[in-house]
């Protein structure tokens, strides 16, 4: 009897703390369970009843600021607004695009110093070329014109690109070319009829710095409303501020999308403007890249 006493007087004192922690964890998933039943607790409630209250897990969260809410304009009022818009651009004249031709539109080589290569290249590549007589300006000894022939390539998207630009815009041909050249390419290009005027080389002029300039106000008084795009900048020396420089189109560039990517989406963008000056300057600086050529700015350089 002395060892069963002795034995309880030594596992008592573990058994105590023992039935204390059972019964603090079961009081803990009590309050678990008391929680769920009025409302799921949140992720701070739990750790605070196993004492991690002021634990630095939630020190991140305490510090969060979620940004300010702010309220999107109704719709009426940003309808209104497209309305407005929408009447304002109704009211503008049409757009005029003064189009450049060789290596704006097409490229043309004379056929007989073209090499075989090129053409069977441009034709694998998916490139539309055709083969065109043209009268020279040259005579034959026998007094009669002299017929020149030549192979032109159409920049890719040509079609297309003239067939949506004529939807929002006047279009006018404008080329350096003599007209005994340029009249039967661009009939053929032009099957639309889609070019309300066509200007040749002598309505072209000289100046100091270039020849065959071209001034668009022997088309248009009000520059406001016109642009020309040429890959030759020095075309439009005179009006700067009106000029969309493009990249030259050659038989070797198939895959070129200037057209359709890059120059529509310009103009498209300028129709909606009620003068293209302030758009083309901040887009190409023209009047300082001319500075840099060597030919200093004049006063129909700027927007009025």
């Amino acid at each position: 009897m002395a060892e069963l006493a002795q034995a309880a007087d030594v596992y008592s004192p573990r058994s105590v703390p023992a039935w204390r922690s059972l019964i603090n964890w079961l009081a803990f998933f009590f309050q678990i369970f008391v929680q769920i039943v009025r409302g799921t607790p949140s992720l701070s409630q739990v750790l605070s009843y196993i004492g991690l209250r002021n634990s630095s897990f939630l020190s991140s969260t305490s510090q969060f600021k979620p940004l300010p809410i702010v309220e999107a304009p109704s719709v009426a009022v940003s309808s209104a607004a497209r309305v407005s818009d929408a009447n304002a651009q109704q009211h503008l004249p049409r757009l005029t695009v003064v189009l450049d031709l060789d290596e704006t539109l097409v490229c043309a080589y004379e056929t007989s110093s073209l090499p075989n290569i090129v053409r069977t290249q441009a034709t694998e590549a998916g490139l539309k070329w055709f083969e065109l007589e043209c009268i020279s300006s040259d005579k034959e000894c026998e007094g009669k014109p002299k017929i020149n022939y030549v192979t032109v390539f159409e920049r890719p998207g040509l079609h297309e690109f003239l067939k949506e630009l004529s939807e929002f815009a006047d279009l006018v041909l404008f080329t350096a070319g003599l007209e005994g050249y340029a009249r039967p390419l661009v009939d053929k290009i032009d099957v639309g009829n889609r070019f309300s005027l066509r200007l040749y080389r002598p309505l072209t002029i000289s100046t100091e710095y270039r020849e065959h300039v071209k001034d668009l106000t022997c088309i248009s008084k009000d520059l406001s409303r016109i642009v020309i795009v040429d890959n030759n900048p020095f075309s439009f020396l005179l009006q700067p501020l009106n000029g969309i420089p493009c990249i030259p189109f050659s038989a070797g560039q198939p895959h070129d999308i200037q057209l359709l990517e890059v120059i529509l989406p310009l103009l498209k963008h300028l129709s909606k403007q009620k003068d293209v000056r302030p758009v083309l300057y901040d887009r190409f600086h023209m009047p300082e890249w001319f500075q840099k050529k060597g030919i200093p700015a004049s006063a129909s350089m700027s927007v009025g």
